[in-house]
């Protein structure tokens, strides 16, 4: 099954239509309290709890066996969890079955209808409830302009490109006004460019229909462009929920701090509120977590400078001797060791005026005080 509805709802708001306005009142916000779901003695959910606002898209993010589709599928009602809560709006849906929760639902394989015409499986959810044929075609119309397939309704599954069969499971999984949407991977059997290009068309429809939604994914960057906010779940909990761009910069675990974006850590010695890196002191941009021992300063290479002199005031220092260069066109990648093996990367815009220091040049890095980020080990880091 596709999709679950337990009414159809208000009239579809089409491209310009004044009623997509309105469509955030239609949507439910989502509250999941205490999960958990064991398999024998694997715990893929350990007492999740997470708040989902009403029309927010909400990505949940996290590697291979994290329980990310585990939560998604209690969501959908395709997976009983042991003991825990989940509302939608002010409703318990756990003992729900999935097609009276009033969702919208996309499998990372589409599940289209192989047999039926494009119009034919935009339909099939309205001729389940019962909408009359000319409302059926009124809305098939709007569906397919709403998702850019205008005028292919006639064609089969098997003659559409990967891009268009995802367009046509998104149309399928919103054409009955569900209040919330659910995304299992959706994008991930797609080329890159396309990939890329599909994740702003799924934004674009989320920002129009203002539906609640939870969309799956493990690549990082799908979940930065995406969200309003990600959850990072890692051994069947949620390591933290943030906007992207605040998970991004002010990550509160390790395990966060090196599984979103490019991360390099350093150990350091922390005593009080001090902090030193290779018996050198460096001031922090945030409050420190005492009691832990082993603690790691994290550095972004977008966040280093190299300094063939001393780096300017309000930025910490390390030296460091330069490796290698690696061109990656709209950027260079240089490599530099410090403390004998231990290596950084440092990314700077590529500008075809400027002089790369020779491999086995001695230079300064720095980096502001406000991006020194220090974190423990010992929270889950893997």
């Amino acid at each position: 099954m596709n999709d679950a509805s337990s009414d159809s709802g208000p009239a579809f708001a089409g491209p310009g239509d004044a009623s997509a306005a309105s469509a955030q009142d239609h949507s439910l916000p989502i509250s999941v309290k205490s999960l958990v779901k064991s398999y024998g003695p694997f715990r893929a959910l350990d007492d999740v709890s997470i708040d989902i606002r009403s029309g927010e898209f909400m990505t949940l993010l996290g590697p291979s066996g994290s329980g990310k589709t585990t939560l998604l599928m209690v969501l959908a009602g395709f997976v009983r969890p042991d003991s825990g809560s989940v509302t939608f709006g002010d409703k318990e849906i756990l003992l729900l079955p999935p097609h009276k929760r009033d969702i919208g639902m996309v499998f990372q394989n589409y599940a289209l209808f192989p047999h039926m015409t494009v119009a034919e499986n935009l339909a099939y959810p309205l001729k389940l409830r019962r909408v009359g044929k000319v409302e059926i075609r009124e809305r098939v119309e709007r569906a397919l302009d709403l998702v850019q397939l205008g005028g292919l309704g006639h064609r089969g599954i098997e003659e559409l490109s990967g891009g268009q069969r995802q367009r046509v499971a998104l149309a399928r999984a919103i054409i009955f006004e569900p209040r919330i949407l659910l995304m299992d991977e959706p994008l991930s059997a797609l080329d890159k460019n396309l990939r890329e290009q599909m994740q702003f068309e799924v934004r674009r429809l989320h920002e129009q229909l203002g539906i609640t939604t939870v969309y799956v994914t493990h690549d990082q960057r799908e979940a930065l462009t995406m969200s309003d906010r990600i959850a990072v779940i890692n051994d069947g909990r949620i390591q933290q929920v943030d906007g992207p761009r605040a998970l991004y910069e002010k990550p509160e675990t390790y395990f966060v701090a090196n599984f979103i974006g490019e991360t390099f850590s350093l150990p350091v010695e922390v005593a009080g509120d001090s902090v030193t890196l290779f018996g050198q002191p460096i001031e922090t941009g945030a409050p420190l977590a005492h009691g832990d021992k082993n603690q790691s300063l994290i550095l972004r290479p977008e966040i280093l400078q190299m300094f063939e002199g001393e780096p300017d005031p309000g930025m910490n220092r390390l030296s460091g001797k330069v490796r290698q260069h690696v061109f990656q066109g709209d950027s260079i990648v240089t490599y530099v060791t410090v403390e004998g093996e231990r290596e950084l990367a440092v990314r700077r815009q590529h500008r075809s005026d400027e002089t790369e220091l020779a491999p086995g040049s001695d230079i300064q890095l720095g980096w502001l005080i406000q991006d020194t980020v220090i974190l423990p080990k010992g929270d889950g880091a893997s």
